[in-house]
């Protein structure tokens, strides 16, 4: 029988078998400061036909639970995994930029382990740690859909909504 040793995990000991990134500890390029960092294009997928996925993670931290802002993409999904701690995340239906409907905003509890994924034009955004500090979230989306294929909107102050601390 043959036996190898145990080797510590290095870009440079990897990189002849594909790449890897920490999503607990994230690295590089980002996007935003806390409570809100998103470090993009991590690592990256070829599924093949032309097609991209990169892996980015996204960390939130604390902040007061008010809808201010939200975005959407109106070509792609976006997947996301909440790793370490439950998460509180606004959808609104798909529709055009101009009539987003704030009285159709809903709130879901997302428990930590959980994989959604978010339909093409449905309005979402960076959520809410649910009773931590902070959540790691890993996004999967194509390459640079961020820059391409992502439209913010900032919610006016009288369309923003408080989030309560209630079950339906």
């Amino acid at each position: 029988m043959r036996s190898v040793k145990i080797k510590k995990l290095t870009i440079e000991a990897f990189a002849r078998y594909g790449t890897f990134a920490s999503v607990m500890e994230p690295t590089g390029d980002k996007l935003g400061a806390p409570p809100v960092e998103f470090y993009r294009d991590m690592v990256q997928q070829d599924i093949g036909c032309g097609g991209v996925v990169s892996y980015s993670a996204c960390v939130v931290g604390k902040r007061d639970w008010v809808i201010d802002c939200t975005e959407s993409h109106d070509y792609c999904y976006e997947t996301i995994i909440c790793l370490d701690g439950d998460y509180l995340m606004h959808v609104a239906p798909a529709c055009t930029k101009d009539e987003l409907p704030y009285d159709n905003i809903e709130v879901f509890l997302v428990p930590k382990g959980t994989v959604m994924n978010v339909k093409k034009g449905v309005w979402h955004q960076a959520g809410f740690p649910y009773k931590c500090d902070k959540v790691h979230i890993l996004c999967a989306l194509p390459e640079r859909a961020y820059a391409t294929d992502c439209f913010v909107l900032n919610i006016p102050k009288e369309h923003q909504i408080k989030v309560l601390d209630e079950m339906e």
